[in-house]
């Protein structure tokens, strides 16, 4: 996700105000939104902080159990440790990008609730997310694949099993 062109804007300074903030305009869960941050901000803190979107949650802060999960270009990324900045020009999903355009939950979703695959619910929208890439790469996963692409993404109450059959449940819903 880093500029390759030395010319690129993303690689030059960005102007910083009074603050010590930046302007970024983040494409997420489809719409243009405009925010300032410090430069050191994390996409993770400028989704919760500025955008007050609270799906994507801070579990361990070093990008090691995936409660930060957000979809960037469709593909599972730790917001925790990407810098927001380098998120310009990308599109990010985030948990709530998933409501259907009358509230309704995504398929994926409806399977999670279906099986409970959850108990505190904390760990929840970054699994779901990492499902929705899950059968975006592999609609036809099965039960062992799915196990090995999720093990970037920790359960404290230790919902596994309900989680892989949620993961199971929604291929199927997936597929049609």
């Amino acid at each position: 996700m880093t500029a390759t062109d030395p010319s690129s804007p993303r690689t030059s300074p960005r102007p910083v105000d009074g603050e010590g903030k930046i302007s970024l305009t983040l494409r997420v869960n489809g719409s243009a939104e405009r925010v300032r941050a410090r430069p050191n901000h994390t996409l993770l803190e400028v989704l919760r902080n500025e955008l007050h979107l609270t799906g994507p949650r801070e579990g361990c802060g070093v990008g090691m159990c995936g409660a930060c999960t957000v979809l960037v270009d469709g593909r599972p990324v730790s917001s925790c440790l990407l810098p927001a900045a380098l998120a310009e020009d990308h599109e990010l999903t985030t948990i709530e990008g998933l409501e259907g355009p009358n509230g309704e939950l995504h398929p994926i979703q409806e399977a999670y609730v279906e099986h409970t695959g959850f108990q505190c619910s904390y760990c929840t929208p970054g699994f779901i997310l990492a499902t929705k890439a899950l059968l975006e790469e592999c609609p036809d996963v099965t039960r062992d694949e799915a196990k090995a692409y999720l093990a970037g993404n920790l359960c404290r109450c230790g919902s596994y099993v309900k989680i892989l059959d949620s993961v199971m449940d929604a291929r199927d819903r997936v597929r049609g």
